[in-house]
């Protein structure tokens, strides 16, 4: 059974994919040890009480400084027995240590096709509305291994989605997490929790399993 601690900072809806997908068998042969949030406000924590999930608030504001926060989360993701961390709307940067303490262990969703609108200054609502200043007419959202670098880890899953010629980036927004988040940071975790792909030299590979995960 593969363990996971998810990370959040805000609302938590890709949290609650997560746990939907659990609940209704999307993912199989994996389990959420904890949620993490950096902002003691999140309504993902919520979600976590309302699905019976053990969370956790740790804020930088508690700590002395940003070193010590660092160690408190290492500290938290290691009792949890984490065997994946699930970065689902962590704003939070994720220092060096812990990259290389969860190093092909830790995934993360981002609201573009990277390598399009990506890295850093790119998150949450601005990735939209750069989509449409730009005027592309297919965005969508990514699922990547977490490296050293933002938002260039290897790339697990994609999924595209249409833009519109009347979207807001609010609405764009919306559509992606429905139409491309929701389904593919499911099926990454999925595929992980059958052994179905692995990090090899800073590249995905994908292998058949003896129940057919592929």
């Amino acid at each position: 059974m593969l363990k996971l601690a998810v990370l959040v900072s805000g609302g938590g809806t890709n949290l609650q994919a997560i746990i939907d997908a659990i609940a209704d068998g999307r993912i199989t042969n994996a389990k959420i040890e904890i949620v993490i949030s950096n902002n003691p406000h999140a309504y993902a924590l919520k979600r976590a009480e309302k699905a019976g999930i053990s969370f956790r608030c740790i804020c930088p504001r508690d700590y002395a400084d940003r070193e010590d926060f660092h160690e408190a989360l290492l500290l938290a993701l290691e009792q949890s027995g984490a065997d994946l961390v699930v970065l689902a709307g962590c704003m939070v940067v994720i220092p060096e240590q812990i990259v290389r303490r969860y190093e092909n262990r830790m995934i993360n969703i981002h609201p573009s096709l990277i390598p399009s609108f990506c890295g850093k200054d790119y998150y949450g609502l601005r990735v939209h509305e750069e989509a449409l200043a730009r005027g592309v007419k297919v965005t969508g959202a990514t699922v990547h291994f977490v490296d050293a670098g933002t938002d260039t880890g290897p790339i697990i899953l994609q999924k595209a989605v249409k833009v519109e010629e009347d979207d807001t980036p609010e609405v764009l927004q919306r559509r992606v997490m429905e139409e491309a988040e929701w389904v593919i940071m499911p099926r990454a975790i999925d595929l992980i929790a059958h052994g179905a792909i692995q990090a090899v030299d800073g590249k995905v590979i994908r292998v058949k399993t003896e129940d057919g995960h592929r």
